[in-house]
């Protein structure tokens, strides 16, 4: 599995990637990476067809172990899947920009 830094995640976001954030829908409401959308680990298998397969994914957690599971069953399903190391909580201590609420339409 592909792993990335948060500073090669938050370049490769602003390239057109986009985040998978795997985890509840409390966690991923209390604070997110801008645009990420939230499809809890529960449910990910039952949403793959919502995920592009033109783009790097980057599947992003808490803390990096979470994600690091869901970037491995997303490769197994031919998607581009990279985890992030660190987590939400790396992207938070390294200062960048955090949306919260709650994610709005079908699996979230």
């Amino acid at each position: 599995m592909r792993e990335m830094t948060i500073d090669q995640a938050a370049a490769a976001f602003e390239n057109g990637a986009s985040f998978i954030d795997v985890r509840e829908t409390g966690e991923y409401a209390a604070g997110h990476a801008p645009g990420a959308v939230n499809i809890p680990m529960g449910r990910l298998t039952s949403h793959l067809d919502e995920i592009s397969r033109d783009e790097p994914v980057l599947v992003i957690c808490a803390s990096g172990n979470r994600s690091s599971a869901m970037a491995d069953v997303l490769v197994a399903q031919g998607f581009d899947a990279v985890n992030v190391i660190g987590g939400t909580s790396a992207w938070v201590e390294s200062g960048r920009p955090v949306q919260t609420g709650a994610a709005t339409g079908g699996a979230r």
